[in-house]
Parts: C-alpha cells; structure tokens; sequence
C-alpha cells in the first residue's frame, strides 16, 4: 500500500471532500481523486462513495480513516519526539497557558521544564483555550497548559493528562475588611461572611468561576458581585487593592498571602479545581513535559 495514497485518502476524509483537500495539500482536486482511486484499486475496496455531488465513507472507508488516524497520529508524534533533540542549540520548549490559569500557578508548573543543567528556550503564549488548542493541532505549541480538558465542542486531536487538582482559599484586603467591619461579626465566620462582603469573578468560562459559582448556590450564599476578570493577575490587585475579596487555588494560597495585606477568610473544602496538560500525544516523550508532569503530581496539592 502506497502511504501517500493512504495521505490523500486521509486528508480528503478529514476536509470533508477532495476539493478542500487540494486546497490544503495545495494541489488539484483531479490528482486527489487520482491518488484515491489507486488506492481503492490497490486494496480492491471502494473507500468513498457518491451521494449527490458529497463525498461518504463506506464501511470500509471508516475502518481505513481510523487505522489512518492512528498511523498518522504516531508520525506526528515520532516527528516531535526527534525534533526535540536539535543539535548545537537550546531546545525549544513551546507552551500554551490558557488565560484562565493564574499566573504565578502557571510558573510553578512550568519552572520544572526549565534545567540549568540542560539549556531549554522556553516560549510562552497566553490565549483562550480553543485558540490555544488550535495552534496546537497544527504542531505550533508542544503543550497547552489549562484549567479543564479539551472542550466536547472543539475539534482537535489531543489528549488530556491531568497534573493534580487544588482546593479553593477566599481572600480579604485588611483594608476591605476595615470597611466592613460586622462581616466577621455575629457569627459571620466563614463561610458567611462571603455573603456579606463584595466579590471578585473570575471571567466567564474558566473553571474557577465555574467552582465558584456552584460553591455559592451549596452555600446559599448571594454577596454582591463588583467586578469580573479574564486575567486573575489584574482581579488579584483589584482585590489587594481592597476592592472585593476574591478566591484563588489553595496551591497558592501561601504565595498570595506572603504581603501581608491580605488574609485568609477560609478554604472551600468541597471544591477541587483540575488542571491539565493537554498534548497531541498519547504518550508524553518531550522531556520538557515530562519535567512538568512529574513535577505537578508530586507537589500540585502540597
């Protein structure tokens, strides 16, 4: 069987025709269903078949595209694996954070990947996460780092290997504290006096908010929500600044707190939050995600 033919076969079951197909392979329709049809003549099995001007797969077609999708799954992988032992130069480790991770978190997970001892380039994005994951399809990132799996509604090939998962710390200024000062009083402890002082958000569709929101509804808890963040690092220095208090994983909770303007109202026990590596391997080979993985299940929840 010629692989190139498979390719073709491969590349036109995925696009959804041999005209988007040419376009991607960047050559004519005619010489993708040249290279079809000799495949089908070679295994003497009709893989697509005409209904109206669309193309369908056949039984067989389907059994062809998945045994396609996992050979060219592990050439993608072998390929990656071999590029990250570049001779005479640091290796290039490219990461994606998705937006929604804190980003003090994120350096934690990431500072394992880089060793003194072994120069590695690190290239870091921050995006959404369907962007992220987009980039990483077409092999331009080595890893996303993120707050949840891939999502069900976008299309990628990519695996989930989940590094730990992290409590949930809620946090007051002094100063927003000394405004309010009955929210600890009358047996306003935590988790009650969530209820009686302004919040924080995170932005819509991260995961903490999400965890949040539900922990709120548990609780029977309605505080009055002043503001609402895409970036946790600008809601955290709103909530330095006295503005509402805010929650952040209870990995990092010592950090947040080590200013000292800032104090621990109380932990949500209940809530776990997960975070993911997410790669197009099935197996992790890239040492500078192996650093991260091992790294993060040792000490993620410590």
């Amino acid at each position: 069987m010629n692989l190139k033919h498979l390719y073709y076969f491969w590349k036109t079951a995925k696009s959804g025709g041999v005209v988007r197909a040419g376009e991607a392979l960047h050559v004519t329709p005619q010489t993708i269903s040249t290279q079809i049809r000799l495949l089908e003549e070679s295994l003497d099995t009709q893989l697509f078949a005409r209904d109206g001007r669309a193309l369908e797969l056949t039984p067989a077609g389907q059994v062809a595209l998945e045994y396609a999708d996992e050979m060219f799954s592990l050439s993608a992988e072998l390929e990656e694996a071999l590029r990250h032992y570049p001779k005479g130069r640091p290796m290039e480790f490219r990461v994606g954070v998705s937006d929604a991770v804190p980003k003090s978190l994120a350096y934690r997970l990431l500072r394992p990947a880089v060793d003194p001892a072994d120069p590695v380039r690190i290239i870091c994005r921050e995006a959404r996460l369907e962007r992220l994951l987009s980039e990483l399809a077409i092999h331009k990132l080595d890893l996303v780092i993120a707050d949840s799996p891939v999502p069900p509604s976008v299309d990628v090939r990519a695996y989930n290997h989940r590094l730990g998962a992290s409590g949930l710390s809620f946090i007051a200024a002094r100063s927003l504290l000394a405004l309010h000062p009955g929210a600890l009083a009358d047996g306003g402890d935590f988790p009650v006096c969530v209820g009686r002082l302004p919040l924080l958000l995170p932005g819509e569709g991260s995961a903490i908010r999400r965890c949040l929101v539900d922990w709120l509804d548990r609780q029977r808890l309605r505080p009055r929500i002043v503001g609402e963040f895409d970036d946790t690092a600008l809601m955290t220095a709103f909530g330095r600044a006295g503005v509402g208090i805010f929650a952040v994983p209870s990995t990092i909770e010592a950090e947040t707190l080590a200013s000292g303007d800032v104090l621990l109202l109380g932990r949500a026990e209940d809530v776990s939050l997960a975070y993911f590596a997410i790669s197009v391997e099935r197996r992790l080979t890239h040492p500078c995600v192996l650093a991260i993985s091992d790294a993060a299940r040792q000490g993620l929840e410590g």
